[in-house]
């Protein structure tokens, strides 16, 4: 067993080559091999988002708190808030974040095949994040 204590790891700055706006990263889950599982609490200040990426074995997002943003590409802009689940594909190529005037938080879960969990893209434009509005 293993416990991390409330407060025992620092919060991280997302890199602004990975997000737009100020992200913060709160961890929550990084088992050791075997296991692949990865977590974070992700919050987002107002129209901040993260670039374009893919996860190998696919990402669940869980809307904590605030309104937010998701999208697949060649999707729609979909609106996400406190409770919804948003499921993306292993390899489906996405980007998520608060919307232009509300915070946004959510926890990300996903597994690491041979020690990636993510596969880091282009920035999203800000004309792809003004498709929102």
């Amino acid at each position: 067993m293993d416990i991390k204590k409330c407060g025992s790891r620092p919060s991280t700055v997302g890199p602004e080559e990975y997000f737009t706006g100020r992200v913060r990263m709160d961890p929550v889950i990084s088992a050791p091999d075997p296991a692949r599982v990865r977590s974070v609490v992700v919050t987002f200040e107002p129209a901040a988002r993260t670039a374009w990426h893919t996860h190998p074995l696919g990402q669940t997002l869980v809307v904590l708190s605030g309104q937010g943003l998701a999208q697949a590409w060649n999707g729609p802009i979909q609106e996400i808030r406190p409770g919804d689940t948003v499921w993306f594909e292993p390899g489906e190529k996405h980007w998520h974040g608060a919307s232009p005037d509300v915070a946004m938080t959510h926890l990300a879960i996903q597994e690491a095949l041979d020690g990636s969990a993510v596969t880091w893209l282009e920035q999203v434009s800000n004309a792809q994040y003004a498709e929102y509005t």
